[in-house]
């Protein structure tokens, strides 16, 4: 990871955290374990790559970190909520995420379940009141319908949904692209975008090259994930290794092998970068961004 990416994680993380613990219900408020599980999932975890990108994109555009802190949080809102509802015993009954104990396991079953149904409301909620959010009500409202699509049958569930049935069946290339432009991209995706929707009177080309870009990175994004199941170990991960093996899922190493999916990575990078030819040193963090998807260790 480059110097500067380094840094302006770092500041992004705590900036994130903050407005996250602001956002979130105060544990004391009634239904009391409800919100416990709600910020015990959030609070002191993750990579928070999805608001990094959220972020990076409006340094890129000129746009202050402030007035993407709603946008970066309802992002985050539905990414938890989605690996709360993954972790489940229904899903991909897994005990551990970012290093602890999932929501069913700390809590129980139905709380994890709400938690989870809590978090996607929440995320909408901030979209459409954060007063952080400057943009014009017609760009307000299309932020709301692209988390809305990021997240729903034509994008994060229904990603989810084939790769659950896709459990032990062979899949094409294709087939495992697709499934995952909806299960990881479409979020990863929905968080460049969150950003240009916040820049006013985008350069319309402008705003398609940075789509492009985060299509790129969210394939890679998976990809790497996909590499790491294999080759990293539990504790560097923060959850189980293997799972995706044992479960006998379709992943890049199954179908490309170990050195081709590194190498389809390496692609993914190259073409990311390509749509970020239009811009000069002021997307310099999304490039280096795009290199550290592929090169890290968790």
């Amino acid at each position: 990871m480059s110097q500067a990416l380094k840094e302006y994680l770092s500041f992004c993380q705590h900036r994130v955290e903050h407005a996250l613990e602001q956002r979130l219900p105060k544990p004391d408020i009634l239904p009391q374990r409800l919100h416990q599980a709600m910020r015990y999932c959030v609070l002191d975890g993750g990579k928070r790559t999805r608001p990094l990108l959220t972020y990076c994109t409006g340094k890129t555009l000129g746009l202050p970190p402030d007035s993407l802190d709603g946008a970066a949080c309802a992002v985050e809102f539905i990414h938890v909520y989605s690996l709360i509802h993954d972790d489940l015993p229904a899903m991909d009954d897994d005990a551990l995420r970012r290093g602890k104990p999932t929501c069913h396991v700390a809590f129980d079953e139905a709380t994890a379940i709400l938690a989870g149904d809590a978090l996607q409301a929440l995320a909408f909620e901030v979209l459409a009141h954060d007063p952080s959010i400057a943009a014009s009500a017609a760009n307000r409202l299309q932020m709301l319908t692209v988390l809305a699509r990021a997240s729903g049958s034509q994008g994060m569930v229904g990603g989810q949904a084939i790769d659950l049935a896709a459990v032990g069946t062979q899949l094409s290339l294709p087939e495992l692209e697709n499934m995952h432009i909806h299960k990881t991209g479409a979020l990863i995706r929905a968080s460049v975008n969150l950003a240009t929707l916040a820049k006013p009177d985008l350069d319309p080309v402008l705003a398609t090259k940075l789509d492009h870009y985060a299509k790129c990175i969210g394939l890679s994004f998976q990809v790497k994930d996909d590499i790491l199941d294999e080759e990293s170990d539990t504790a560097t991960l923060g959850k189980t290794q293997g799972k995706d093996k044992d479960n006998n899922k379709p992943t890049y190493p199954a179908l490309l092998g170990m050195a081709g999916a590194k190498q389809k990575a390496r692609e993914l990078h190259e073409m990311a970068l390509a749509n970020l030819s239009v811009f000069g040193d002021e997307a310099d963090l999304l490039r280096d961004l795009s290199l550290y998807i592929i090169e890290r260790s968790h």
